[in-house]
């Protein structure tokens, strides 16, 4: 029997915020959007009510704080070349502050296009060829591209999942990998995309204790630091000692958080001289710096005006990531959908099917017209996954659990209810 099927869009407190519209979708069809394009080319005839849920980006409306502040500057500014300016920095140092207790300064923030070109120019800033950098697995696919296509070796330390689906990094394999001296970097997700996890404090000093030990850099994705479910708490891994934040180099920015992924800004947190300038040299090589006015602009007004907005988001993803945990649990045997810590990406456990990685994209794409991302591109462990982006409203998510329920019932009629 189906649970959760909702027909009408603003049932069960759809509407979340008096003051924010969480339920509205905008299409992007024919504007350069990724995923969409994406879907469009699987399918050209597919449904136009049918919304991607793969890459991640929101498929929400923008806070108004930033629409509206965007639209004031306009009115008065310039758009030519432009960089860092002191209001852009106090904003970013303030909301660390304010959000974390992390006390940064000025000079340590390094501006990048994005965190997925910033982590490449630390690879070659910080190893040779052939050197190992380590990641923990199933991990973001670009980092295994920053890692071949500079001609790197990628050194997986496989993570470990116990009987609650729970993952959990294997610290007896890492502490092997990293006692190995041709490896020479970790680059670390925090929190973890694609499993949702938020680490531990203890789990971080266990990473940062065997990092110092063998002279592993660490290169600490934090793009989604934000995005933090109730009752979790984000540490900024460099803030764990004055040691470890010498040896640290911290990706982040507001584009995961504040739907921005277009405006091209990103802020890289270098406490130490000597590996800011080598940054900075690859930087120079790679021509990668930051001219982005309304980049810059929309950076401040997130930080500065959006809080508010942010915090109501947090709740909805929460919403949306219990609605599917409880869906899979009403609906579904020996299929799971573990709950998340944060981000908004929740890894879904297919491999029960026992379908190839091109057969279940086939039956997700075809049969559910779902379009999530495939598990097996964030590593040889992720096959059998999907994750699902849970940034949009309740009713679209609704929508695809009850479009895969249905596909489940009618070919795989022994994994329903």
């Amino acid at each position: 029997m189906l649970s959760f099927f909702y027909k009408n869009k603003f049932l069960d407190g759809e509407i979340m915020s008096k003051k924010y519209d969480f339920n509205t979708i905008i299409s992007k069809k024919g504007q350069g959007s990724y995923k969409w394009d994406q879907m469009y080319k699987v399918d050209p005839n597919i449904d136009d009510s049918i919304v991607p849920l793969s890459v991640a980006d929101m498929e929400l409306k923008i806070a108004p704080e930033i629409i509206d502040g965007l639209k004031n500057h306009l009115d008065t500014a310039i758009l030519g070349y432009t960089g860092p300016y002191e209001n852009y920095y106090s904003a970013v140092i303030n909301w660390f502050d304010r959000r974390y207790n992390f006390k940064l300064k000025k000079e340590w923030i390094v501006c990048s296009n994005g965190v997925v070109s910033a982590i490449y120019d630390c690879v070659r800033a910080f190893t040779e060829e052939n050197d190992g950098i380590i990641v923990f697995s199933p991990v973001y696919y670009p980092f295994y591209n920053s890692i071949k296509n500079n001609n790197r070796k990628i050194v997986e330390c496989e993570m470990l999942k116990n009987k609650n689906n729970y993952y959990e990094i294997d610290f007896e394999k890492f502490e092997k990998l990293a006692s190995d001296e041709k490896n020479k970097l970790l680059i670390f997700c925090s929190p973890h995309n694609p499993l949702g996890r938020v680490w531990k404090r203890e789990e971080l000093e266990k990473i940062g204790e065997i990092s110092l030990k063998n002279n592993l850099i660490i290169i600490s994705d934090e793009i989604h630091s934000d995005l933090i479910m109730p009752n979790y708490k984000h540490t900024v891994f460099q803030t764990l000692s004055d040691e470890l934040s010498e040896i640290t180099i911290t990706c982040t920015a507001p584009t995961k958080s504040f739907n921005l992924a277009g405006v091209g800004i990103s802020n890289i947190i270098i406490k130490n001289k000597k590996l800011r300038k080598k940054f900075e040299i690859e930087q120079d090589k790679s021509s990668s710096h930051v001219f982005a006015a309304l980049g810059y602009k929309a950076c401040e007004l997130a930080y500065n005006k959006s809080e508010k907005w942010l915090d109501e988001l947090i709740l909805l993803i929460d919403k949306n990531q219990k609605l599917v945990h409880d869906f899979f649990i009403q609906n579904f045997v020996n299929l799971s959908a573990p709950l998340i810590e944060g981000t908004y990406l929740q890894w879904l456990d297919f491999r029960n099917l026992g379908l190839t990685n091109e057969e279940l994209k086939k039956f997700m794409n075809e049969k559910a017209k779902l379009y999530f991302s495939e598990g097996y591109t964030f590593g040889k462990n992720g096959s059998g996954f999907e994750r699902i982006n849970l940034a949009a409203p309740t009713w679209v998510i609704r929508e695809a659990l009850d479009r895969l329920y249905s596909a489940l019932k009618e070919d795989f009629p022994q994994f329903c209810k």
